[in-house]
Formats: structure tokens, sequence, C-alpha cells
């Protein structure tokens, strides 16, 4: 409020609107009447379509969960959408079959309300750092570049063998990043990503020295 000087009246302060957090944007999205697919969250979340994408894409590989396979198709989606970032773009492009694929129940009723959760905790623990990083066109291809490292790193896993959770944790947070723009998140998912692909790596070069001696 600014101070009234004698015989001046008080002047008070004007509220400022704050945009809503993006925690409660996508419980609301989650709600409303809205088809819960792919190409309508990029509809939606238009200025962050790519980062929501790619954050809700890999959410369910990132899940210790059993997938049956669908986490690979998720995967290579990702791919698609960072290449798009990596190309530059500003506007997210999908093929119709796949702007009109659901995210289906378990994400809807489950994983996205436990999410939501999430971000809103690092909502309040988080405040923009390092903004540019995400707005400047050369920083965001390199994160699209490192989005389908770690989409690709967790796809070429084997089926059934976990070894894709770490890796897409990994994009998760980095996405969260982008929307939250704080470079610590993303400075947090890097280090996620890459110990995820270090484990895979580990792991799948055991396997093959384990299985080269049996023969």
């Amino acid at each position: 409020m600014r101070w009234a000087s004698e015989g001046e009246p008080e002047v008070p302060a004007v509220p400022v609107d704050r945009p809503a957090p993006f925690s409660v944007l996508l419980q609301e999205w989650i709600d409303s009447d809205h088809d819960k697919t792919v190409g309508d969250l990029g509809d939606v979340f238009a200025g962050k379509s790519f980062a929501v994408t790619i954050l809700m894409l890999m959410l369910f590989p990132a899940l210790p969960l059993p997938t049956a396979g669908l986490s690979h198709v998720l995967e290579a989606v990702t791919v698609v959408v960072a290449a798009q970032m990596v190309l530059g773009r500003s506007v997210l492009w999908l093929p119709d079959r796949w702007r009109t694929r659901e995210l289906g129940p378990s994400l809807e009723d489950k994983a996205v309300p436990w999410v939501a959760r999430k971000i809103s905790w690092a909502e309040r623990h988080s405040h923009p750092r390092g903004v540019h990083i995400f707005r400047d066109r050369l920083p965001r291809r390199f994160l699209g570049l490192l989005i389908a490292a770690l989409a690709t790193a967790a796809a070429v896993s084997p089926p059934f063998s976990g070894l894709d959770t770490i890796p897409s944790m990994g994009a998760v947070i980095i996405a969260l990043s982008m929307i939250l723009e704080d470079i610590v998140i993303l400075a947090v998912g890097i280090v996620v990503g890459a110990l995820g692909v270090a484990i895979s790596v580990a792991i799948g070069a055991a396997a093959v020295r384990f299985l080269s001696g049996l023969f």
C-alpha cells in the first residue's frame, strides 16, 4: 500500500493476479470433462506443451509397475516429441493416431493425481532459477536431446527388467524442471537420468559376460 501524504486519500494496494500453480491446473484438467488424450493434454497446456506431454508420457514407465509393453510405446512417442525440441519447433505436432490416444484409467485415476501432489510439494520448495535456460532456443534443443537419449535408453532396456524406471524418472524430473523453470530441479533430473543409464549399461554388460561364460 502507498502511504498517502497529508491531505491525500489513501490509495489501497491492488492485488496482483497470479497464475494458478501447475499442480492445480493439472488436477482441474483431470477433474474436467476434457478428453484425457495426449493431444488434449498438449492443447490445454499449450505454453508448456512439450514439457507437460513428456512428463505425462514418461510418468508411466517411471513407475515400478508391470506395463505389458505400453512403456515402450510411450517412450517412442517421447522420442518424437523430444526430437521436435531438438529441431527447434515451438508448436508440438503429433500424428492423429497418437493425439487421440487416451491416457487410460491407470494414469487418470491413480498416477496423475499422485504426481499432482508431488508437483504441489515441489512448487512449494521451488522458485524460478536460470529461467533463460528454459526459454532460449539453444538450451531447449540440448534439453530435447537429453530427454530423447533417456527415453531411448529406457526403450532399449530388457522387458520386465525394471531397468527403464530410473532413466524414465530422470526424464520426468527434467520435464518438471521445464515446467517450474528451476535449474536446480534440472540438475537433479540429469543426475538421476545419468545414474539410470549407468546402471542399465553396467547390468547389461554383466549379463553379456555371464551369457558368454555359459558358451
